[in-house]
């Protein structure tokens, strides 16, 4: 399990590279912290401590972790 948090000023900066947007900082099903677009439905991985804000990172998020995601928001 990730132990990976942000700064809570950091997170107010991060915007989505594709919508411009603002993101949420929630854990995904491995317990690992991933930066969530609730718009449309990405996950972006944190790795090691570090944002990889990039479109081709981005992984589709399912309709069960979209609940599970915006419900830690």
């Amino acid at each position: 399990m990730s132990e990976e948090t942000l700064d809570a000023t950091l997170l107010t900066l991060l915007a989505c590279p594709q919508d411009k947007g603002p993101l949420q900082l929630v854990r995904d099903e491995n317990g690992d912290s991933v930066l969530y677009n609730p718009r449309l439905h990405l996950a972006y991985p944190i790795d090691n401590g570090i944002p990889v804000l990039l479109a081709d990172e981005a992984r589709p998020a399912t309709d069960l972790e979209h609940i599970s995601f915006t419900a830690q928001g």
